[in-house]
């Protein structure tokens, strides 16, 4: 038997044909720019593909690789037509898509950067402000101390001139230079000292003779000289001997009037390291960092300006370091001081 097709027969045919195209096309070129594969019923030859590189589609080895992936992201959509039978629709998410994936981490990323730097620039202006304050203080200080020390220089003058007892005066004379020297500590406080070379030996076991003499009986002062000889280091003697008079006396002060302080000097290719370390109650970690901050103490009286200069002679002006190298509560604390040779 014959026959030929009708002509609306024909032209719904290709009406069909040309739908299947318009689709199919619809769907491998898309405004979302997503990978799409279009593939027979065996899931192995392209029908028609869109938004992927040639070279992908004609290698064999690729192309297995990609449908695989293309597979386990998404489930392939199954469409059937009546010319062509089943097909299948593989895609996978876009470039853009990806891309937008990571934005929320990439966002939150650059937001906690900007917190952060808000942080620690806050910070370091409220550090400056406080430097500033107490630089301002220290000072005014030794400007305030400035006028009875004329005077009382004139005074230990005048007693020399009476019948006094010369002890007296010279014990007087003792303070005022105590003084003289405490008023010259605060006032290069804020500007770069002079720094010469000095035996640290010698300057350290100063600074602990003195603290010896002013204090109980009951607290022990030992220097530990580990090093054997003297060595000398670019130093400014009255303010790092004031360090040490700090420490000392935060020591004491730990001790509660009874126990013993002990100056260790030891040293290593490039450093001095001086640890002060005491019988008191300890402190706890948390503390390691807070007691170098301006006007923190535990003192009942007192500035908290104590460790916070100490920490400021040390590093900014001797390039060194200052901190607590450990602590037991109700068994003592040591300070460790790194000085470069």
């Amino acid at each position: 038997m014959y026959y030929k097709e009708s002509k609306i027969f024909s032209e719904l045919r290709n009406v069909l044909d040309d739908l299947i195209k318009s689709f199919m096309s619809e769907v491998v070129i898309n405004s979302a720019s997503v990978p799409v594969i279009i593939t027979d019923s065996l899931k192995k030859n392209v029908i028609v593909y869109g938004n992927i590189d040639s070279s992908k589609i004609n290698d064999k080895a690729n192309l297995g690789v990609l449908l695989y992936r293309m597979s386990k992201q998404n489930t392939p959509i199954e469409i059937s037509f009546i010319n062509t039978g089943k097909s299948y629709i593989f895609y996978e998410d876009s470039d853009v898509l990806k891309k937008l994936r990571y934005y929320p981490f990439v966002q939150f990323m650059i937001v906690s950067i900007f917190i952060i730097l808000a942080y620690f620039g806050f910070n370091a202006s409220r550090r400056a402000e406080q430097n500033s304050v107490w630089l301002g203080l220290a000072k005014e200080t030794a400007h305030q101390l400035g006028t009875p020390m004329s005077s009382l220089i004139a005074i230990a003058e005048l007693l020399k001139l009476k019948d006094i007892d010369e002890t007296l005066v010279v014990e007087l004379e003792k303070d005022i230079n105590r003084l003289n020297n405490i008023t010259e500590r605060f006032s290069k406080i804020g500007s770069p000292p002079k720094l010469a070379n000095m035996n640290i030996i010698e300057v350290t076991e100063n600074a602990v003779n003195y603290m010896r003499d002013r204090t109980s009986k009951n607290i022990s002062m030992e220097v530990i000289n580990q090093i054997g000889g003297d060595v000398k280091v670019p130093l400014n003697a009255n303010l790092f001997e004031w360090v040490i008079e700090n420490l000392c006396k935060n020591a004491v002060d730990a001790m509660a009037g009874n126990g013993k302080v002990t100056i260790t000097i030891s040293d290593d290719t490039d450093h001095i390291h001086i640890d002060v370390s005491d019988t008191g109650k300890g402190m706890s970690k948390s503390m390691f960092f807070m007691i170098f901050t301006p006007g923190f103490t535990t003192k009942k009286r007192g500035w908290g300006l104590g460790l916070s200069l100490s920490k400021r002679i040390i590093e900014n002006y001797h390039k060194g370091r200052i901190f607590v190298k450990n602590s037991t509560i109700n068994k003592g604390t040591t300070f460790r001081i790194i000085i470069q040779k």
